[in-house]
């Protein structure tokens, strides 16, 4: 139940960029497998990226509306992060940004290059 609940987040995440104002970014918890916690960090890390770009492009950032859910929080705390830290001034900084926060937010005991 948790697995499938999971993927489905992870898959309307990736079916999401266009849509981000309404995307729900998933549901944590204690339970989840360190496997799937490293793959939802991931994905923060591509959402990290893509906030960079968008801040460098002086698009308006996008976040996820905020559900309840760790994801959608952590993701959005990374997001605006990024957007207000010049000091995140590469994609590879804004990379380890977000991977690291997530980890850090997610009691990760791993974290994976």
């Amino acid at each position: 139940q948790g697995m499938k609940r999971f993927s489905v987040a992870c898959l309307a995440l990736l079916a999401t960029t266009s849509a981000w104002p309404h995307a729900h970014a998933g549901k944590i918890d204690d339970s989840m497998p360190d496997a799937q916690k490293i793959r939802f960090c991931e994905r923060v890390r591509d959402f990290a990226l893509q906030a960079y770009y968008d801040r460098e492009k002086g698009r308006p950032m996008k976040v996820f509306e905020e559900d309840g859910s760790d994801g959608a929080r952590i993701t959005n705390i990374v997001i605006k992060r990024i957007y207000e830290e010049p000091q995140i001034s590469s994609p590879k900084k804004a990379e380890t940004f977000g991977r690291a926060t997530c980890n850090e937010m997610m009691g990760n005991k791993i974290a994976p290059e």
